[in-house]
């Protein structure tokens, strides 16, 4: 064992983002000690880490013994049970001032409650976003962390160092306090939902409403990747097309079962935007389609008793109003993302700002794309913008491209084609801009049946109507 107190930074879970993200903050010249209970694990960091300035232990006990003081120590376990259980690990062993990071996908309460009671123990809890997968871990991923300002900043260096770059952007910035991190993440990752199923839904009017081929697929969606919507998401889906299936020699994307699960982080950001009465129809379509997809076995016995129409195929020149249709998509989804950012900023006293958050998924992130430049601009113009969609360049993006969004929703729903992201965007659209709502008759027919009261458009206040009695 090295000299005690020598190292700089702990990791615990050296699975592939913990060990990856040690070994990129190996290489940024900082030194880390991980911790794993699976030897194998341990082993792998002391191959892919020879020669760095790295080690690998494997009980709490070296880990707290070989960090330097105050200790700082970051997990990348899976979320809920597990960081509970390193924790009451570590505390023991720890002094107070000594900090810990959670890098994993925790909901954003347990995070609320881990920093009141490791507070209690004058220990600092940092929740921290990692966004970008295996690869950003090694190379550089997009990073929002929250807590302890004071905190942060002692470990501010390392971050910046490891962390992705988009031009000048260095993409990890501190969002605020408590679980605001968490929270920041945990909405990321509802956009990406709404982003996925909105692409997939673009693969269904490709492939089955134009009869289009893999090759051609993947030609459309690298076109696409050097236009408007151009991003990581976009990028990957080009690649995927082309990547060929080694058992059977044709596309893997075909041999793939059609059924995605969800982990969490999509359905807490509906369920934090129904608790904050935030509207986020996409991200709601978006969650609602990966629990659908999960019925195959049902989905395969409804399409032999269930009819719809028949799958007849347009022209190449849907392909451009396609493009243009996602484009409105992209606006709707960030724009019902940033709307629930600024709501729960409010509620939790976060005091987010948004033109950092859209700076810093500019790289490294998983919904990484041309367009969060712009709504960076836009959050820089009017740091109190209350929705996207009101930013002078949205708008005007949103007006080109809306028609096109209700000719391809149209062109889907006369071939029996789902498109329930495509649809709820639209409606986020039509919704938002109505001065006139039909909640009115809603409100006439509560106070019916429930005596639930209404208002009057020509006087304030409650009324109930016995509506039993007749005109």
């Amino acid at each position: 064992m090295p000299d005690a107190g020598t190292y700089d930074i702990g990791m615990v879970g050296l699975g592939v983002m913990g060990r990856n993200l040690l070994l990129n903050i190996a290489d940024h010249g900082f030194s880390g000690v991980g911790l794993d209970t699976d030897e194998a694990k341990v082993t792998a960091l002391a191959v892919e880490g020879r020669g760095k300035p790295l080690l690998g232990v494997r009980t709490p006990e070296e880990l707290a013994t070989a960090l330097k003081k105050p200790r700082a120590v970051m997990l990348l376990v899976p979320a809920g049970r597990p960081v509970d259980a390193v924790i009451d690990e570590l505390t023991p062993l720890f002094e107070p001032g000594d900090l810990i990071i959670d890098a994993g996908n925790s909901h954003f309460i347990d995070t609320d409650r881990r920093v009141s009671a490791l507070t209690r123990k004058g220990l600092h809890f940092v929740g921290m976003g990692v966004s970008g997968g295996e690869y950003g871990a090694r190379h550089g991923p997009s990073m929002m962390p929250g807590g302890d300002r004071d905190a942060y900043e002692r470990i501010r260096p390392i971050l910046e160092s490891i962390a992705a770059r988009a031009g000048d952007v260095i993409c990890v910035d501190y969002m605020g306090p408590g679980s605001a991190g968490h929270y920041v993440k945990m909405v990321h990752n509802g956009i990406e939902y709404g982003l996925i199923q909105m692409i997939a839904e673009s693969y269904d009017i490709l492939s089955r409403g134009l009869g289009l081929s893999d090759d051609e697929l993947a030609t459309i969606y690298q076109q696409w990747n050097a236009g408007p919507i151009a991003g990581f998401l976009i990028e990957i889906t080009s690649e995927i097309f082309q990547k060929v299936d080694e058992v059977t020699g044709g596309r893997l994307v075909d041999h793939i079962l059609d059924e995605a699960k969800q982990r969490g982080t999509g359905k807490w950001t509906a369920q934090s935007a129904l608790d904050l009465q935030v509207p986020s129809p996409t991200i709601d379509a978006a969650v609602s389609l990966r629990d659908m997809s999960g019925l195959k076995s049902e989905r395969e016995n409804a399409s032999k008793i269930l009819s719809g129409p028949a799958v007849g195929q347009g022209g190449h020149e849907w392909v451009g109003r396609l493009e243009n249709a996602l484009q409105a998509c992209m606006v709707a989804t960030l724009a019902q993302g940033m709307c629930l950012l600024q709501a729960a900023s409010k509620a939790y006293g976060y005091e987010l700002r948004m033109e950092s958050i859209a700076r810093i998924w500019q790289g490294g992130c998983i919904i990484r794309a041309a367009m969060l430049t712009d709504v960076e601009a836009a959050f820089v113009r009017r740091p109190d913008l209350v929705n996207l969609m009101l930013d002078p360049a949205f708008s005007r993006r949103l007006q080109e491209n809306i028609p096109d969004l209700r000719s391809v929703i149209a062109f889907a729903i006369e071939r029996g084609l789902p498109v329930a992201a495509h649809s709820a965007s639209l409606a986020y659209y039509d919704s938002y801009r109505s001065g006139w709502l039909p909640a009115n008759l809603i409100q006439a027919q509560r106070d019916y049946f429930g005596s639930h009261t209404y208002e009057r458009i020509d006087a304030k206040g409650p009324v109930h109507t016995d509506w039993s009695a007749g005109a």
